[in-house]
């Protein structure tokens, strides 16, 4: 099935014809007359360009909005016809319209965290370009927020990552010292899958000499010794993280999930994704969505392992109260193979330091528990959305499925792959089969594809990192993410990455597997909102759908598509209304 003709989900409410100028068809002016009855205010968008991702109609000359849907698309002339009179009229000046984008896959409560402590990004997202100016960086943010530091007793930086670090290393728990050693500071990766603490965040969470690395994670150690060297791998980390981050309260949680909310909505997203929540972050999301506190929609994936108690409850539902509902579950299967822990079938081109040159990685959970979880979410017709970075953990995540397929029987479950940085070509036609939906991650072409290349897989291998192209020849819907915190969740970045595959250096990682920005567009607008079951009012520029709309200061379909990831978002509307962006 060509790209082009995926679309055709739920046809009710589009517009007839072709081309841009199209008449406002009988199904168009239906759906909008039950709109008409409103007293709300009408407003008619025109005077640039409207991107639909309706292939019916892919671009127009006007919309139109009333009771925070969208009530006609089409000719100039036709919408204000639908409209009547009075409609406000909003010159776009030029400017692109599109769909608002929805994210298909991230953590928008860590986002919170990262708008709200120490930028430690290298650019072009900050300034962590050695361990000098890491530490700079923090001693100026501690400078800044030092009531936020005397009330929780804890110092918090977000995103240093090793392969760009001039030392081409992480930091240690001395250099952490050197910062503070009374207080406890705790560095996070950007993979999110390691990090570093000082002297006296290892202290107030008794690590010490004696203790032994947890199941699936490191406590890495000084050469030579047991001593703790500050650097923590996946479950070490996160055992590390939900100790400290209890000082953090339940107000600076509930401002950092605010925070995180309307970071996402200044990239042009209206829809936001919470993957592996807690069932507390559940709850605390929905406490802000009873009292109309969340700017865009907020889905939550809550972790198949702990959190299986909250999807008893009302807020596992398919439509949103206040913009919050649970979608399904989360299950992680590896790590990050920027961190090199993601697992791989085979070895990593340079192993990490202290391991044999035949290190695959490994697997964040037991087979037989990874068989155990999908078979819970089948059996109760869950969504299951499966982070696997490496193909050993796709392998396993495809075998899962295919189990419980063959046991619970067919239906429309769509279970997401997350990331599948490495999926192989056999892979991808196990995917399909199975009805996996492939939400790759693209945007490592740019942040990592030079690490790929020469570090963590080797050329060969790097070229074919997140294979969206490979899924388009083969019919397949596919969405893309950022996986915000690990980068900004910047809409324009994820655009151009799959688009361009540009890496930091200028190299073109993967050229066969640079998709058209048409259909880059719609992974992050219709297929996204389809992946999600949401398809039938958000995505896509149709009367009947949610007004959520994101306009943007250049048309990424002509302009030079290395300008793309520079493309301002100049404003976003959600149910209709304008999304505060400051």
């Amino acid at each position: 099935m060509p790209y082009f003709a995926f679309e055709g989900f739920n046809r009710r409410g589009f517009l007839a014809g072709t081309g841009a100028c199209a008449g406002v068809g009988a199904s168009a002016l239906s759906a909008s007359s039950a709109w008409s009855q409103t007293r709300q205010e009408t407003s008619i968008f025109s005077g640039g360009m409207i991107r639909t991702m309706n292939d019916a109609m892919p671009v127009a000359e006007a919309l139109a909005i009333r009771g925070g849907r969208i009530i006609g698309v089409g000719a100039l002339d036709d919408v204000r016809a639908v409209a009547g009179r009075g409609a406000r009229m909003v010159d776009l000046q030029g400017r692109t319209l599109l769909p608002g984008f929805f994210d298909p896959h991230s953590h928008v409560a860590m986002v919170g965290l990262q708008a709200r402590y120490a930028n430690l990004l290298p650019a072009p997202d900050g300034e962590g370009e050695d361990i000098a100016a890491l530490q700079r960086v923090t001693r100026v943010w501690m400078d800044r927020h030092a009531d936020l530091v005397r009330d929780t007793g804890l110092v918090i930086g977000f995103g240093y990552d090793d392969s760009q670090l001039k030392e081409k290393r992480h930091p240690t728990r001395d250099e952490l010292d050197a910062i503070t050693d009374t207080v406890p500071i705790l560095f996070l990766h950007q993979s999110s899958h390691m990090g570093v603490v000082n002297s006296a965040a290892l202290a107030a969470v008794g690590i010490d000499a004696n203790t032994p690395d947890p199941a699936n994670g490191v406590i890495r150690r000084r050469e030579g010794s047991n001593e703790p060297n500050g650097v923590l791998e996946e479950t070490a980390l996160f055992a590390v993280m939900g100790t400290l981050f209890t000082r953090l309260g339940a107000e600076a949680n509930r401002q950092m999930l605010i925070e995180g909310a309307r970071f996402y909505a200044r990239f042009g997203y209206t829809t936001a994704q919470d993957g592996r929540s807690s069932t507390e972050t559940c709850q605390m999301i929905a406490g802000l969505a009873s009292e109309g506190a969340l700017p865009i929609d907020i889905v939550s994936f809550p972790d198949i392992l702990t959190s299986t108690d909250v999807m008893a409850t009302s807020l596992y539902r398919r439509n949103y109260e206040g913009r919050y509902r649970i979608g399904g579950v989360k299950l992680t299967l590896d790590g990050s193979p920027q961190a090199k822990t993601a697992w791989l079938s085979q070895p990593y081109y340079i192993p990490p330091e202290g391991q044999p040159a035949s290190y695959r990685g490994y697997p964040a959970v037991s087979e037989q528990k990874a068989l155990e979880m999908v078979d819970l979410a089948f059996a109760n017709n869950w969504q299951i959305e499966v982070h696997a970075n490496g193909d050993a953990a796709i392998d396993l995540l495809i075998a899962a499925v295919r189990e419980a397929t063959q046991k619970h029987g067919k239906a429309d479950r769509r279970p997401v792959l997350i990331h599948g940085q490495t999926t192989r070509e056999d892979q991808l036609d196990d995917l399909k089969t199975l009805g996996i939906v492939p939400s790759l991650f693209p945007m490592h072409t740019f942040y990592w594809g030079d690490w790929h290349r020469d570090s963590v897989l080797g050329p060969r291998r790097a070229e074919f990192i997140s294979p969206c192209m490979s899924a388009v020849r083969r019919g397949m819907r596919f969405t893309t993410h950022h996986d915000a915190p690990v980068a900004n969740p910047d809409a324009m970045r994820v655009l151009s990455a799959t688009v361009t595959r540009r890496t930091r250096s200028g190299d073109i990682l993967g050229p066969d597997e640079c998709v058209p920005v048409e259909i880059a567009l719609k992974a992050m607008t219709l297929w996204a909102a389809w992946q999600h079951y949401e398809d039938d009012h958000k995505g896509s520029l149709v009367a009947g759908k949610l007004a959520d709309l994101t306009l943007l200061e250049d048309d990424p379909v002509t302009i030079d598509p290395d300008r793309l990831a520079g493309i301002k978002v100049s404003e976003v509307y959600k149910d209709g209304a304008k999304v505060a962006l400051s």
